[in-house]
């Protein structure tokens, strides 16, 4: 039985007439009569009372199979179309890596607008370092990672879409608190709250290189934290200072104030990396967003 079959034989039902049939289909009555002919040979019953020549009417056992067959069309152009549309990166899955920072400022807004454009799409989010996601991507485990430059896998592609600076993350009641802006210069003496170098080796030798190139001294590290919101959290208690992007300005705490560096600080890059050889169609429509989201 063909896909063919089942047209023909839903015409003639709806018609009950083999040459109006003929027509709406756009071919010639009698190729029609013979199609329906094999199709009950083929079904070993009888789908149609002939009346004359050309007018029928349908069987208990044609009623029964024109539902069956209305059903069996449906199925199938419901599958065509999930097949263009995951074909086109309508639907299907992405799995998406990123770091803390980046849910302060390019991340949600990314999101939002690919979920309002393609909601039949499932994200599935990891928060990996940037180092996570280098190993996750060889891994294929996930499509994309945001994450912050410089990178270990030369093999893996990139694009920055986001730059931030570093600014000071101080108690409210420190005595730099009171100033518009910050010199490096001026934090010689403070303890200051930072991350594991592992989980983010760029940033971190960043801002190391910050100390040394414009004030040549260390930063005495006290306190250690591997999520941002914690590091903020630490400040807010008074167990430190931390130097962090710009962006998490957009994490408000209590007791906390954030000011700009006085000197030239170096830029914190964002950005999107994955597999040159795995891109879906899904990932080609992400990147669009991307581009637009960051334009």
């Amino acid at each position: 039985m063909e896909l063919r079959h089942l047209r023909y034989f839903i015409a003639v039902a709806e018609e009950l007439h083999f040459s109006k049939a003929a027509e709406r289909l756009h071919i010639a009555q009698p190729p029609l009569s013979q199609q329906i002919q094999q199709l009950e040979a083929e079904l070993d019953v009888e789908l149609f009372q002939r009346k004359t020549k050309r007018q029928v009417q349908l069987t208990e056992a044609g009623q029964v199979f024109l539902q069956e067959a209305y059903q069996l069309l449906a199925q199938l152009e419901r599958a065509i179309e999930l097949t263009q549309r995951t074909g086109r990166g309508e639907r299907g899955q992405l799995r998406i890596g990123f770091t803390s920072l980046v849910t302060y400022d390019v991340l949600p807004v990314i999101l939002r607008r690919f979920r309002e454009e393609f909601p039949e799409v499932e994200l599935i989010l990891q928060e990996l370092t940037t180092s996570q996601q280098e190993q996750a991507l060889r891994d294929r485990s996930i499509h994309i990672g945001f994450a912050h430059p410089p990178l270990e896998d030369t093999t893996l592609s990139q694009e920055c879409i986001h730059q931030a600076s570093l600014i000071v993350a101080l108690p409210e009641i420190h005595p730099l608190a009171k100033q518009q802006s910050i010199s490096v210069r001026s934090l010689a003496n403070e303890s200051f709250i930072m991350f594991p170098r592992h989980l983010g080796p760029g940033l971190y030798d960043q801002i190391l290189n910050l100390f040394c190139q414009i004030a040549n001294f260390n930063p005495k590290v006290t306190q250690e934290a591997i999520q941002m919101q914690t590091i903020i959290g630490l400040v807010s208690a008074g167990m430190g200072i931390a130097i962090v992007a710009s962006s998490l300005q957009n994490l408000q705490r209590s007791g906390v104030v954030y000011r700009p560096i006085e000197e030239v600080t170096p830029l914190i890059e964002t950005a999107i990396i994955w597999q040159p050889d795995n891109i879906t169609p899904v990932l080609d429509k992400f990147f669009q967003v991307i581009q637009i989201a960051c334009s």
